[in-house]
């Protein structure tokens, strides 16, 4: 026979119970709360009671002395074991299944025949599509903040389980003790004093009264406004709306009735959207100005590979015409020089060219009045100097 649970049994279920992680689930038509063995090991091993006191000594030192322990709570019915059966999925009538088998086998024979001549045709259409697919799942993977496939858990339902035995591992047990947490016992107080004080406000002091009066006034007050508010917003919204045909949304404080926080909900002051034909084309030309600025984009990439090539052509060939460079130059010094004394040549050949007597004449008659010019230019100077 069982007896009653000691102080220190109902302080240790007490501690496991609001610190051990719980879930809840349904058992016997009934929300229960279930934990896992191994997590209540832990949570006690980590508790007041794992460690030793002056003159005492600790009452759970490894995890065979929990689990002893344990078994101790669930024999007086602190929580019991419970089994935990996973739900199948309803199988599918036979009788379909067998009619789609016999629809099938008649159509694989028909495509047969035509699958022959088209398998080249189909393999490479399918591994074009597979390197698409491949592709766009890449680029799905790489983009930041897309929202990730939640994984299918399969659902189970709890049972009592024959054998009632605690054991240290993945073992599934449901709470039947459940005391009222502090927490709560506070709220029900303060309700309950509330309710009272309430009930006496007749014999409240007259200042009191008076203050609680202005209170629920103004409270009263702010709730009309913002009802008010709601009510003419909606109204401000279809003047302007009819007004200007649709093509105008205004709206004043649009997240006053949205679920957001107070200060939230009159934040932004309005919103205003232009939504007509203008807006379409604004619409088409930033598009237009976005895809520009792609292909300029790639185009400017282009051609600054172009010229990296070119650059680098130009370098090699420089490389290479570096080795032949003197022999070029001295071949140009030799034909220069070469010139230079073709034209001294041609300038000193004039003096054994045959000339004419009138030619004769001439140059005598110049030199003459090259001398006379120069005799006055010598008498000149001798004049001033008198």
């Amino acid at each position: 026979e069982v007896g009653e649970p000691f102080k220190e049994e109902k302080a240790v279920a007490k501690y496991l119970r609001f610190n051990c992680p719980t879930k809840s689930t349904n058992m016997m038509g009934h929300r229960v709360d279930y934990f896992i063995a191994s997590k209540a090991v832990d949570c006690l091993l980590d508790s007041k009671w794992a460690k030793a006191k002056k003159g005492e000594e600790a009452l759970f030192t490894t995890r065979e002395s929990v689990v002893d322990y344990c078994n101790r709570l669930l024999k007086k019915q602190f929580f019991h074991r419970a089994l935990k059966v996973m739900k199948m999925k309803p199988d599918k009538d036979t009788k379909k299944e067998k009619e789609k088998g016999k629809a099938e086998s008649g159509k694989e024979e028909e495509k047969k025949s035509k699958k022959e001549s088209g398998k080249d045709e189909k393999t490479k259409k399918e591994k074009e599509k597979k390197k698409d697919g491949e592709k766009e799942e890449c680029k799905k993977d790489e983009t930041p903040g897309t929202p990730k496939k939640k994984e299918t858990k399969r659902k189970f339902k709890l049972e009592p389980h024959e054998d009632q035995v605690f054991l240290d591992g993945n073992e599934v047990y449901v709470w039947i003790y459940d005391p009222v947490h502090f927490k709560t016992f506070a709220m029900g107080l303060v309700l309950v004093i509330a309710v009272i004080a309430a009930t006496l406000f007749p014999l409240w002091p007259a200042e009191m009264r008076v203050g609680v009066y202005y209170l629920s006034v103004g409270a009263g007050c702010f709730v009309a406004s913002i009802l008010l508010l709601a009510v003419a917003r909606c109204i401000l919204f279809l003047i302007i709306w009819l007004i200007t045909g649709g093509r105008h949304h205004f709206w004043f404080l649009p997240n006053l009735t949205a679920d957001v926080g107070f200060i939230d909900s009159f934040r932004p002051l309005y919103t205003h959207e232009y939504k007509g034909p203008k807006a379409d084309l604004k619409k088409e030309e930033k598009s237009e100005s976005k895809k520009q600025q792609k292909y300029d984009s790639e185009e400017k990439s282009d051609s600054e590979k172009k010229e990296e090539e070119d650059g680098k052509t130009e370098a090699t060939r420089n490389s290479g015409t570096e080795g032949s460079g003197g022999e070029r130059h001295s071949d140009t010094d030799s034909d220069r020089r070469e010139d230079d004394r073709s034209q001294h040549s041609s300038g000193n050949g004039n003096d054994f060219e045959m000339i004419t007597k009138e030619e004769l004449e001439q140059q005598t008659d110049e030199g003459d009045c090259e001398e006379e010019e120069e005799e006055d230019t010598e008498s000149g100077p001798s004049h001033g100097k008198s």
